[in-house]
């Protein structure tokens, strides 16, 4: 399984779609090509086509997942993403395999690097950070995602605003408590993005004290 495959048989799925290529189609496709090498997959992640970097990433993500990938592969996998992360240029691509390629392999690690990522002038890398910690989330791990969430809490980029709203929230579906925490120190001060997504979950009667107390 080549790289240059990969992208001939997505330009014969891409006839059947003159507008544009649904994303279930990449993420099938990319099903199919997960056993690819990491060298082919990073040579997809710096195609000019989103697509491809999307199929790429996704590829990724379908490595990080199967239970068959080695540690050692693991390491490459998880390197691939953050050595190309320039080429890693939107929230989809981000959301799509960040968990489990990054947060994934960084489990039972230290948690530095995603500090790092937190700390970056691009965007997507701190999108990264905080959507990373949604695999620890899954772990009932939430400490993390509210450290990272301070340092990106007032963040000027929508789609880290986002990010910080929508993996707080899913924090906070394990313990209200530690949401309701954040949100008594940072609701007054934090985008409006961040909050009513933050909020989301909670009752209209909560919902509405929090976002009467924001700016």
């Amino acid at each position: 399984m080549t790289a240059t495959e990969f992208i001939e048989t997505l330009k014969m799925i891409s006839q059947e779609y003159p507008k544009a290529i649904p994303k279930r189609e990449i993420f099938s496709l990319a099903k199919e090509f997960q056993y690819m090498t990491v060298l082919e997959v990073v040579k997809l992640i710096k195609n000019k086509d989103a697509d491809c970097r999307l199929g790429a990433v996704s590829i990724l993500d379908w490595k990080a997942r199967n239970k068959k990938t080695t540690t050692l592969e693991k390491s490459e996998i998880y390197r691939a993403y953050i050595e190309n992360h320039t080429y890693i240029d939107d929230w989809g691509m981000v959301d799509r395999a960040a968990p489990y390629v990054v947060g994934g392999y960084l489990y039972d690690k230290d948690k530095n690097p995603l500090y790092k990522l937190a700390k970056s002038t691009a965007p997507m890398e701190r999108r990264t950070a905080i959507v990373s910690t949604y695999f620890f989330i899954r772990k009932n791990e939430i400490e993390d995602t509210f450290k990272i969430a301070e340092l990106l809490v007032n963040d000027t980029e929508h789609f880290v605003q986002t990010a910080v709203g929508s993996w707080i929230r899913e924090a906070g579906k394990r313990d209200e408590d530690r949401l309701k925490a954040f949100l008594n120190k940072y609701a007054a001060t934090m985008p409006r993005v961040t909050l009513r997504l933050a909020i989301e979950k909670f009752n209209p009667q909560l919902r509405k004290h929090y976002l009467s107390i924001a700016n």
